[in-house]
């Protein structure tokens, strides 16, 4: 019983770890995107500072990425070359994020008293799909690393990304030694 419990305690950690780091990734991006929308619109004497729903979203985001993930949304290319992998991931979770973030559109409109048929016409499809393209843009490299981190496994991943050319070595001569 407590080797179950240690498990599911590590399993949370990571989980947890995993959300902090997706949730950073996001924020950055997103807070980048919102500093230069603030920029653009500063141009035009239009005071805008809205960090708030680049933080938000980058916690939805996260939370749909996890839920897909957990649901193995994307593996089927898993197989293929990872620059192929990427791409689908990418799309399918822009896909899932679409789906998201319309019934979110449409729930929040609901709930606000419109009716079905006027939810439809209020919801700007432009917008959510301008979203999406700037989610997808974003899935990429997001998406590469992990396909990479798949590949090499956490570990050999973390070294080469966070520790000395040392160990970026050692990773690399027992790649070229498993080829």
């Amino acid at each position: 019983m407590s080797k179950s419990a240690a498990e599911m305690k590590q399993k949370a950690k990571h989980e947890f770890r995993e959300m902090v780091v997706i949730t950073l990734y996001f924020a950055l991006c997103f807070c980048a995107l919102a500093t230069y929308s603030m920029l653009l619109l500063d141009q035009f004497h239009v005071k805008y500072w809205n960090y708030t729903f680049a933080l938000v979203n980058a916690l939805v985001i996260t939370k749909v990425i996890m839920i897909g993930e957990a649901a193995k949304v994307g593996t089927r290319y898993e197989a293929r070359p990872l620059l192929l992998s990427a791409l689908y991931k990418a799309f399918m979770f822009c896909l899932l994020v679409l789906v998201f973030h319309f019934a979110e559109e449409l729930i929040k409109r609901l709930v606000h008293g419109g009716d079905i048929a006027k939810v439809f016409q209020e919801i700007r499809i432009d917008d959510l799909l301008g979203r999406t393209l700037v989610y997808f843009c974003t899935f990429l490299p997001f998406f590469a690393s992990r396909e990479f981190r798949r590949v090499l496994g956490e570990e050999k991943f973390y070294d080469l990304l966070f520790r000395s050319e040392e160990a970026g070595r050692s990773g690399r001569s027992d790649l070229s030694a498993s080829s």
